[in-house]
């Protein structure tokens, strides 16, 4: 059984100060709440200033993996770290870090499908890579956003034995209905428990109304953020994964040969 706390924030626009104080308070307050893991949601250094990015964004990721690496091991906590915009000379990247509970680094991963309606594409390098890595002996993944929308992304780590996927996104208010389907889809397809956090508040640009949700491998919406800035609590029986995947054996009925 994991404690999981979604911390579905606020991020200021062009402000990473305020953001690392805003992250730092909703980290501390999971490891007070007894939370194994915490999640953040995407781009929480910056927000999506991507054409100032060159005063802004993190520099090789530095300031965040010490950040976060500190914060994991001062207060025993797994920490999902979101996603960071990053510069490495003159690119960028839309990356996330994931640290255990001794501050060691579990993952790095940058995104690898850019939102075109949001300019990313223009601003940002893709990554290559999976995300894929192991969490107290269970293996996970984790993804950013729009790669939501693309399940054969989602299989590719499946089928290679995750069963937990963490989701970190700033996910547009206009578009939350479809969030909320497409995680539910992605944890139905791929038997998985599915743990996605987006942020609420507002960019020059977008209004972001949260719905952080935690899925089980069955469907089932287990925890609903709502529209609030604050942690939401969850606790999840990793029992479920191999139950359900043994009741409908999916991966093995599989035809990957034909597509």
């Amino acid at each position: 059984m994991w404690k999981l706390a979604l911390c579905q924030t606020d991020v200021a626009f062009k402000y990473p100060d305020a953001n690392y104080a805003r992250m730092e308070k909703a980290i501390i307050e999971a490891a007070k709440n007894g939370a194994d893991v915490a999640i953040l949601p995407e781009m929480w250094n910056t927000g999506y200033a991507l054409n100032e990015l060159a005063g802004l964004a993190d520099l090789n990721g530095e300031r965040t993996k010490d950040f976060l690496s500190g914060l994991a091991e001062k207060h025993q906590i797994t920490i999902i770290g979101g996603s960071v915009a990053i510069s490495e000379g003159n690119k960028f990247s839309n990356t996330m870090y994931a640290f255990d509970r001794y501050g060691s680094l579990l993952s790095s991963y940058k995104k690898v499908h850019l939102f075109q309606l949001m300019n990313e594409h223009l601003f940002i390098e893709p990554g290559n890579d999976t995300n894929l890595f192991r969490l107290n002996d269970v293996s996970c993944a984790g993804f950013i956003c729009y790669d939501v929308r693309f399940p054969e992304w989602i299989r590719k780590h499946t089928s290679e034995g995750s069963e937990v996927l963490f989701v970190s996104a700033q996910w547009p208010a206009e578009r939350i209905v479809q969030w909320e389907q497409l995680l539910i889809a992605r944890a139905i397809e791929n038997q998985a428990f599915v743990v996605a956090v987006n942020r609420v508040g507002d960019d020059p640009q977008n209004h972001f109304n949260g719905y952080s949700l935690v899925i089980d491998p069955l469907g089932n919406i287990i925890a609903n953020a709502g529209e609030e800035e604050g942690n939401l609590y969850a606790e999840i029986d990793l029992n479920l994964v191999a139950e359900t995947r043994g009741i409908i054996p999916i991966f093995t009925d599989r035809r990957p040969e034909l597509y």
